[in-house]
């Protein structure tokens, strides 16, 4: 089991998200801005964090940027949640430091399943 940390503002999104994630057994943190998710990072410590792209506040993108430019939060991995799939938009959220890239609608195979690679990356190097 997970804590993870999903941050996003659509309510209808959220929920979806939020109900295939407790199905698998995780517990979730929720925020509905990219300050207040910031905010949780720092002080819950989530396994992960599922990242909209587009916030009301302060975009994902950036607000990965300062997850990983933060000491307390750089260590965390960022999946971005994301309706952009257009060509270059996986780039764009790798460059700005997310782990993984998944598109809505979720399909929820494939957004379990790049969960999975996403934390497996991260264990890998601990397991060497």
């Amino acid at each position: 089991m997970l804590r993870i940390l999903v941050i996003e503002d659509s309510p209808v999104n959220m929920a979806l998200t939020v109900a295939i994630l407790e199905n698998a057994g995780h517990e979730i943190l929720q925020a509905d801005h990219a300050s207040a998710g910031l905010e949780l990072a720092r002080r819950e410590q989530p396994d992960l964090v599922l990242m909209d792209i587009q916030l009301p506040d302060i975009d994902g993108l950036e607000a990965t940027r300062m997850l990983k430019a933060d000491p307390r939060t750089a260590h965390l991995p960022v999946i971005a949640l994301t309706a952009f799939a257009m060509k270059g938009d996986e780039d764009d959220t790798r460059a700005a430091g997310c782990d993984g890239y998944v598109t809505k609608p979720i399909r929820y195979k494939d957004f379990l399943a790049e969960m999975d690679a996403v934390m497996r990356r991260r264990l890998a190097p601990a397991s060497r």
